[in-house]
């Protein structure tokens, strides 16, 4: 007697999703359309180094991308769908436990195993994602076709704070829908985003500031020559994070009120600012050199602690689009109208057209800025500082040097506040 032949369960795809007829398209909609979530997964590929990053709707039978950044070219999009049987996440699902490995080649669980080989994975790592109430959604994973370290305790710890957040934010997503539904002066939403804020405050500050305080005390302890070279990079690695973090809290907030608030002091102390920002970039940056020129003559009206911000992106972007071993310029200057902040590195000239959307959020550009590791806001809240001052920035580009300029009125920047 002949069995009888088993279809194979349908898989769904992305333009199944984009026609607003998949399976899972509510539960892949609520992720899609989630910022907080793309800027999660941004930040685990610039913490780990992994190349690929996702969140996954993973049932008993189904696996099905939500979201992805691939810059692997696996060729995953929202709503792809592929055999549950060729992951991992069917065993994160069934021993609610995370999947984790450093290199498959070397692993003692995982070496030669059929999945990794499957699709060259050397390196992942697969965090269950449950919602409030415990029930589970899915997956929260990270792929490299390299060797990766992503069982490291502080990456263990972040994946799993982060898989934590998407789990708590999807109960966030279906309470904003319920609310927007409910009311057109839109205050639920309101609350449920500044709660959103005070969370991204707490969970991601405080372990960042965890962990500088360890580095601040290995600072005080002998180091062999592993812990020296090893010391600096974490250093700048855990800087670039804590500007992203603030970053994204104040691109947060400035959805909530409109705009970035700033106070104005009268005699702020902003020449001393800029000094303590060009210490921080030559601790956490020591390999590209900072030549400072700030002379102002008299005090400035201004938020110091937001200019400081500003130009501290500016650094950022300078030592990433920069041309190494070629120094950076901090110059600061006041007239009788107009206070300048200007940062100069040389490099290739930025393009008219990503020139046009350069100040716009998340945007990375292309071409000049295809090799960045930012979430693309540093630009953005530099010149939305500028905004606030009542001010401008501008950028300048040609014969070997770029130089971005934030303008700030004497007297008047006030008024912005």
């Amino acid at each position: 007697m002949t069995t009888p032949e088993v279809p194979p369960i349908p898989r769904d795809t992305h333009d199944a999703y984009l026609a607003g007829a998949h399976n899972f398209q509510r539960d892949i909609a609520a992720v899609a359309n989630s910022p907080m979530i793309d800027t999660i997964l941004r930040t685990i590929m610039l913490a780990t180094q992994m190349r690929f990053a996702a969140v996954a709707r993973v049932t008993q039978d189904r696996w099905v991308a939500c979201q992805t950044i691939d810059d692997i070219d696996f060729g995953l999009q929202a709503g792809d769908e592929i055999a549950i049987t060729s992951t991992f996440c069917q065993t994160v699902r069934d021993t609610a436990q995370p999947v984790v490995f450093d290199d498959a080649a070397t692993d003692p669980i995982y070496a030669g195993n059929s999945i990794a080989a499957m699709f060259g994975i050397a390196s992942y790592a697969s965090i269950p994602i449950r919602r409030p109430d415990g029930s589970f959604f899915g997956t929260l994973c990270a792929i490299d076709t390299a060797p990766r370290s992503v069982t490291d305790p502080n990456a263990m710890a972040m994946l799993t704070m982060f898989a934590d957040i998407i789990g708590q934010g999807l109960e966030v997503e279906e309470q904003l829908a319920i609310q927007i539904g409910r009311t057109q002066a839109g205050q639920e939403l309101l609350a449920v985003q500044e709660r959103f804020v005070a969370v991204l405050s707490h969970d991601l500050r405080n372990p960042v500031a965890a962990l500088q305080a360890g580095l601040r005390q290995l600072d005080r302890e002998p180091l062999g020559e592993r812990g020296r070279i090893v010391m600096p990079l974490m250093r700048a690695t855990l800087q670039r994070t804590h500007e992203l973090i603030e970053n994204m809290i104040m691109h947060a907030r400035s959805r909530i009120v409109g705009g970035i608030r700033i106070g104005i002091v009268p005699h702020a102390p902003l020449a001393q600012t800029l000094s303590q920002v060009a210490d921080e970039f030559n601790m956490t940056a020591p390999d590209h050199r900072l030549l400072v020129a700030v002379d102002f003559d008299g005090p400035v009206a201004c938020d110091a602690a937001r200019i400081g911000q500003a130009v501290s992106n500016l650094l950022s972007n300078a030592v990433t689009y920069g041309t190494p071993d070629t120094p950076i310029h901090l110059i600061g200057r006041a007239t009788d109208a107009v206070v300048e902040i200007a940062v100069t590195n040389a490099g290739p000239p930025i393009p008219p057209d990503v020139q046009a959307t350069m100040f716009m959020p998340f945007q990375q550009g292309q071409g000049h800025m295809t090799d960045s590791n930012g979430l693309g806001l540093g630009l953005f809240i530099a010149a939305s500082i500028a905004k606030a001052h009542g001010g401008t920035i501008a950028a300048a580009s040609g014969d070997g040097l770029t130089t971005f300029t934030i303008r700030l009125p004497v007297g008047a920047a006030g008024a912005a506040g």
